[in-house]
């Protein structure tokens, strides 16, 4: 990407850019899922082979935005350390002991700035497969048992599930905004 006039600070910027998009994107995704499951344990009647396939089709949503998450923390990690070994290397090339000092000075706070990030990010990552797990459990429940009676059974799922989407869309946050401090140090040095 070099030879192509694109430096690997700007490729990091546009990784973590590209993930923060695909987070906010997997925590709407999570809450529509969410939404979708509450309004099958709401049912009251009509078509629930239509309800249960919107649940099913929402829980294979967020499977998909999680897996893009899971790939956009892989690119920006990817990057990340490619850039920071570049650096590194740049840093021995230079002969002023001044100089030398100030630039692993600043390699090592971007270095912090950005496996908090990372680290944040995996936590959200890492949160999502209990939740996609338990969707997928309802939906495979429902599915097994379209009545009223296994409608009934879900409702005191929902309390549950509404707390560990609330939980995991706050960890998307933090996660996102460990993302702009990395961008803003980025761009400050």
């Amino acid at each position: 990407m070099k030879k192509l006039g694109k430096e690997k600070r700007d490729i990091l910027v546009s990784r973590i850019m590209d993930a923060k998009k695909a987070q906010t994107e997997a925590s709407q995704q999570f809450q529509t899922a969410l939404e979708a499951f509450q309004s099958v344990t709401n049912f009251s009647g009509g078509d629930l082979e239509k309800a249960y396939n919107n649940l099913n089709g929402e829980l294979n949503a967020a499977q998909g935005r999680a897996n893009k998450v899971s790939d956009r923390i892989q690119s920006i990690d990817k990057v990340s350390k490619d850039l920071f070994k570049e650096w590194s290397g740049e840093i021995e090339e230079m002969s002023d002991g001044k100089l030398k000092t100030q630039s692993r000075t600043l390699l090592r706070g971007s270095e912090l700035r950005q496996d908090e990030m990372l680290r944040q990010m995996r936590i959200s990552q890492a949160k999502m497969k209990p939740v996609l797990q338990k969707l997928f459990d309802q939906v495979i429940f429902l599915k097994s048992n379209l009545n009223a009676r296994a409608i009934s059974s879900l409702k005191g799922n929902a309390a549950e599930l509404d707390t560990d989407v609330k939980a995991l869309i706050r960890e998307l946050e933090k996660a996102n905004q460990e993302a702009d401090k990395a961008i803003a140090g980025l761009d400050s040095e």
